[in-house]
């Protein structure tokens, strides 16, 4: 059976300095570290991809982290934020809504806008679009949910369901599914919050067709609940202008839920 792998990689293209963000996490060269024989505006254009790579997936990020990360000067980093919030691609995010009670303001926090998300690149949505709007002429609302259940399969096909339920394991598959998320495009992490977890996907490469079709998010969403074996929450998502997607997987403590 043929799986719609037009939607698992519409345009999103790794550059250079996305793989040398990378390969400063895993402790290699930093970004900064560019070839001196490059001509400046290549230097220039490269940093200026970095920097957008690390705002799509660790954004919301302050300027000091960002500096860190990519081996640049407080007056570097506010340079190419100032140029990317000029073109619309770039914003400051609300503050958090806990803060801590400490002295002083909290440092602002930058993400990308809709408008940078939309320039990484949507290769095909007219096409796609168009395609899903005949299958719905064609086969009504039930194709079009079967084309979600399937698309999201293909993605997930290889993670294996959280059998136990404990949450060690919910943990780890989540994480598994955010890795598989990754994968196809989606720039996906986890993150502990309270007593769950939260699988964040920082970028959505179908976000304009699932804008005009959302069976697509919510065939994500009960695939998570299929796959970890309890009830996920959507909280965000980028297709309703969200900055990124974001759903709650309650996690009990081990010795919660047992008699």
């Amino acid at each position: 059976m043929d799986r719609p792998g037009e939607f698992r990689h519409t345009g999103v293209v790794k550059t250079t300095s996305a793989a040398r963000v990378h390969e400063e996490r895993a402790g290699h060269t930093p970004v900064a570290a560019f070839p001196v024989t490059q001509a400046p505006g290549a230097h220039e254009g490269q940093t200026r991809a970095a920097v957008v790579q690390l705002l799509l997936e660790e954004g919301p990020i302050t300027a000091t982290e960002i500096g860190a990360r990519l081996g640049l000067s407080a007056a570097g980093v506010r340079r190419h934020l100032d140029a990317l919030i000029d073109t619309g691609e770039a914003q400051a995010a609300p503050p958090p809504r806990r803060e801590g009670r400490g002295r002083g303001r909290p440092a602002r926090r930058f993400q990308l806008t809709a408008v940078g998300r939309a320039r990484l690149g949507h290769s095909y949505d007219d096409l796609a679009s168009a395609a899903m709007r005949h299958l719905r002429e064609v086969g009504g609302e039930a194709a079009i949910e079967d084309f979600a259940r399937r698309r999201v399969q293909s993605i997930l096909g290889g993670v294996p369901p959280a059998e136990s339920g404990s949450a060690t394991e919910i943990e780890a598959t989540a994480e598994d599914i955010a890795a598989a998320f990754t994968d196809a495009g989606f720039a996906a992490s986890t993150r502990r919050v309270g007593t769950g977890v939260q699988i964040c996907q920082h970028h959505c490469p179908v976000s304009h067709v699932a804008e005009q079709f959302p069976e697509l998010c919510e065939a994500e969403r009960e695939a998570f609940t299929e796959i970890l074996g309890t009830h996920v929450q959507r909280l965000a998502t980028i297709a309703n202008g969200d900055s990124f997607c974001t759903t709650h997987v309650p996690v009990l403590p081990p010795d919660i839920g047992k008699t």
